[in-house]
């Protein structure tokens, strides 16, 4: 029956992804700007900029291109970056680790801090601990990411020299350990390395807390009125008649009947992740895939812009199906439902 459902849910992606597809290839064309005319150089005559922009097939029409497009995926293929001269594909999986790195970490930061905070204030509401959390969800959703960004890195690097140079994944002084989750921590920790691992964690804090605190205040929001909703319901009454302890009808009953709405928040915090990763990337100097997408943007290459967008739908589509996944495992019931 899951893989059922696992199968429903990718053919049900198929047409999103197409239409990813169609709007990035026809966007990217409209973008201002002139490929040819940029990489031709600014001293080229109309002869050399004609011809760059018929080696890069940018003569054709526009509906011929577009069936060279889809050509070129169904090979596996998402074309040469041109401010590069690499390939998009071996560029974008070189820096989707870095990006998931950051996004991952701040997501499980962020729910460390949320749900905790989320499932105490609705037990305690009206005490100090409802009025933090209002204060933290209030403070996360008014505070734009380039500005949080911004402000960590002058008060705990500039003013206090707490945390290491905000520029990169790690410090001039290290060399990258040997590519095997492409995590470095995680890489440094497999090399017998504590040292490297512990020097990728410190370059890790301040992009993570900035991303962590932009998503904290949905989470700790919905787990609140979830968990508010769920402790004034019948069964959970009949729960605690029953003599159970406070701790087994918090976790066992109101808990896990709260987590629905809280998990399809994350799913859709994921994605805010993903697109904010771009701000941060370029305010702490982390090789991602956002900050490849907008350097590609500035100079007028379509073809990273378009695999970054082409990626990212895909990460959406499997962040929907493990979604739905969970959904399965915290309640059987969705299954049948599906």
């Amino acid at each position: 029956m899951m893989l059922k459902l696992i199968g429903q849910r990718l053919l049900g992606a198929l047409p999103n992804i197409a239409g990813v597809v169609v709007i990035t290839f026809i966007l990217t064309r409209a973008l201002p700007g002139d490929p040819a005319a940029y990489f031709a150089g600014g001293a080229a005559t109309q002869e050399a900029v004609d011809q760059v922009r018929e080696q890069l097939g940018l003569n054709k029409p526009l509906v011929e291109q577009f069936f060279d497009y889809l050509g070129a995926l169904a090979r596996g293929d998402l074309g040469l970056s041109l401010t590069t001269g690499q390939p998009v594909l071996q560029e974008l999986l070189a820096r989707l680790p870095a990006s998931l790195e950051l996004v991952l970490i701040a997501l499980l930061a962020a729910c460390a801090v949320a749900l905790p905070l989320g499932v105490l204030a609705a037990t305690r509401p009206g005490s100090w601990i409802d009025q933090l959390c209002r204060i933290l969800t209030t403070a996360g959703v008014s505070l734009p990411t380039f500005f949080t960004g911004l402000l960590l890195a002058y008060v705990f690097y500039f003013l206090l020299g707490w945390a290491p140079s905000p520029l990169g994944r790690l410090d001039p002084m290290f060399s990258p350990p040997p590519a095997v989750t492409g995590f470095f921590v995680i890489d440094g920790l497999l090399a017998g390395d504590p040292a490297l691992a512990w020097a990728a964690a410190k370059q890790l804090v301040l992009p993570v807390a900035t991303m962590a605190l932009f998503v904290l205040a949905p989470i700790a929001r919905m787990t609140r009125a979830s968990m508010l909703a769920v402790l004034s319901a019948d069964f959970v009454r009949t729960a605690r008649a029953s003599g159970l302890s406070s701790g087994t009808v918090l976790v066992t009953y109101a808990l896990r009947n709260a987590l629905l709405p809280v998990v399809t928040t994350l799913g859709m915090v994921f994605g805010f992740m993903l697109g904010s990763s771009v701000i941060v990337e370029k305010v702490f100097a982390w090789p991602g895939v956002g900050s490849y997408a907008i350097d590609a943007l500035t100079a007028s290459d379509y073809t990273p812009v378009q695999g970054f967008v082409l990626a990212m739908g895909i990460l959406f589509v499997l962040l929907n199906l493990l979604v739905d996944v969970l959904y399965v495992l915290i309640d059987p019931r969705v299954e049948v439902q599906a």
